[in-house]
């Protein structure tokens, strides 16, 4: 495998883009109250657009095999990262966050995303390379997480512990104040419900952070794919978790493919590929099948529910009552 040399100058230019990308997310929403869910959509479009066509310049500067690993590491992560979503809705509903502030934690839990996500992806590639085995111990770590969530019910109602804890150990001001995270009352400084949902959210992508950098590692191993892969997929999850929140807790076979995916990242990692050689572009296709096929199920299971519930249309219905009076 030839190793990608970027120059410190390209990480330079990749963090200045990073940043002027937060940036323009932040200006462009700064004083938006409410976002509806067509704005939401059609930004999260957007997050998805640049980060496939970040795969050209990868592609241009570093060959078709970058590029589909690029490709591969980034639908892994955008996958992995629909699971977030659930968490942050919890984190959001057992605090009362109102949806005008939501925005605001989610600019800001993505921002730590990013500086630790790429801490993760570092030492994870710099453990393969000094003692290969350890992508045997990531591999195992996938396929027993892909049992977990294959057979946990998402049907089930779900709580944040990380808020319970912060709550019971932390001074903690019980509404939520404007845009403040620390609040000062009666001399007293309190912790807002916001910083309370910033560090659930922090501490829940480092959680997740141990599932999907194993995973995106399983697709490549370049340091420069996986960390701007991660990138352009985390980049997006502010307008995706506005986009969703209202139907992502009906995907109810949305943990099938989540399984999949992971169960797939597993099987790579601990056979080796002497053995059995996965090109990128299969595992982009696998993605695809994985995740495509649990949410049209999802989809179809609900719209299936919806009809049941309206009761039986057209020649078939019972015909109205006579009302005598």
């Amino acid at each position: 495998m030839n190793t990608i040399q970027v120059p410190v100058s390209g990480w330079i230019a990749f963090g200045v883009l990073v940043l002027g990308l937060l940036a323009v997310d932040l200006l462009v929403h700064r004083h938006k109250h409410g976002e509806s869910k067509r704005s939401a959509i059609a930004w999260s479009l957007g997050w998805v657009a640049l980060g496939l066509g970040f795969s050209v310049f990868v592609w241009r500067s570093y060959g078709s095999q970058a590029a589909h690993e690029y490709l591969g590491a980034w639908l892994i992560e955008k996958s992995l990262s629909l699971d977030n979503l659930f968490i942050f809705l919890v984190i959001f509903r057992s605090l009362n966050i109102p949806e005008d502030e939501q925005r605001r934690v989610l600019f800001w839990g993505i921002f730590g995303a990013l500086v630790f996500r790429g801490i993760f992806i570092f030492l994870g590639v710099e453990a393969i390379s000094h003692w290969h085995p350890v992508v045997y111990v990531f591999g195992a770590v996938l396929l027993v997480t892909a049992i977990r969530v294959a057979f946990e019910s998402p049907t089930k109602e779900r709580k944040s512990t990380l808020v319970e804890w912060f709550s019971r150990r932390l001074p903690v001001h019980p509404e939520v104040d404007g845009s403040h995270f620390i609040v000062r009352r009666n001399g007293r400084l309190l912790a807002s419900p916001l910083l309370v949902a910033l560090m659930a959210i922090e501490l829940t992508d480092i959680a997740f952070a141990v599932d999907s950098v194993p995973a995106a590692l399983s697709v490549s191993q370049q340091p420069f794919i996986v960390y701007s892969s991660n990138v352009f997929a985390i980049l997006g999850l502010r307008a995706l978790y506005i986009a969703l929140a209202h139907i992502i807790s009906e995907l109810r076979y949305l943990h099938y493919g989540l399984a999949g995916v992971l169960a797939f990242a597993g099987l790579k990692m601990v056979i080796p590929d002497s053995w059995v050689h996965v090109p990128p572009l299969v595992s982009v296709g696998v993605i695809i099948v994985c995740i495509g096929a649990a949410v049209i199920a999802s989809l179809r299971a609900r719209a299936r529910q919806r009809r049941e519930k309206q009761g039986p249309k057209g020649p078939d219905a019972a015909p109205p009552r006579e009302v005598t009076a």
